[in-house]
């Protein structure tokens, strides 16, 4: 039987704080477009910062559609899901913003995160929620799963890429979203 709560404490926050991996999902405005739902799971990538506000570190990677749905609209859920012990599942509805990597305030947002996050290793903004409505579920159907270890793939593939490799990855793969919305258009032109 869900629940609504009144702010993200207590067990929920421990709950969560717990999770090795969570789900975020936005879309664009109107009846087109493409519901966007992404898995992140980079340890020290999530931090709650009080009863109504979290954030997490947004990797470089092939695609941006969080950022051009919050350009837009700013709507955002994020999901964590018990795949071990009692099930639960955690919805947090809000809205978020980001903060890029060149934005003032980027560092102290950063700062918050216990993980190895910088800019060498992909981080390209941190997306901040304003949580709206915190709600938990049973997660019956959610199944059973062991953990078996991180996959440290993608902070090391961006960190060979370095500065510019990463700054040209996000200018061929993360300028628009796939609904040609305008998504992560901070990186300076590389002059001729």
């Amino acid at each position: 039987m869900g629940k609504v709560h009144e702010s993200i404490d207590g067990r929920l926050r421990t709950f969560i704080e717990r999770q090795p991996m969570f789900f975020v999902a936005s879309a664009p405005s109107g009846p087109d477009g493409h519901v966007n739902v992404s898995p992140k799971g980079i340890p020290g990538s999530f931090v709650v910062i009080d009863d109504h506000t979290v954030a997490y570190v947004d990797i470089t990677a092939s695609g941006s559609e969080t950022i051009a749905h919050l350009r837009q609209n700013g709507r955002i859920t994020i999901m964590f899901c018990a795949f071990d012990g009692p099930p639960n599942i955690v919805r947090l509805h809000g809205h978020g913003r980001f903060v890029t990597l060149y934005d003032e305030g980027f560092d102290d947002l950063l700062a918050m995160f216990p993980g190895d996050l910088p800019e060498e290793r992909g981080t390209r903004a941190v997306i901040v929620v304003d949580v709206e409505r915190v709600s938990d579920s049973c997660g019956y159907g959610v199944p059973l799963m062991t953990f078996a270890g991180e996959r440290d793939l993608l902070p090391p593939y961006m960190e060979r890429k370095g500065v510019e490799g990463r700054a040209d990855y996000r200018r061929l793969k993360n300028r628009v979203s796939i609904d040609g919305l305008p998504a992560f258009d901070m990186d300076p032109d590389v002059a001729d």
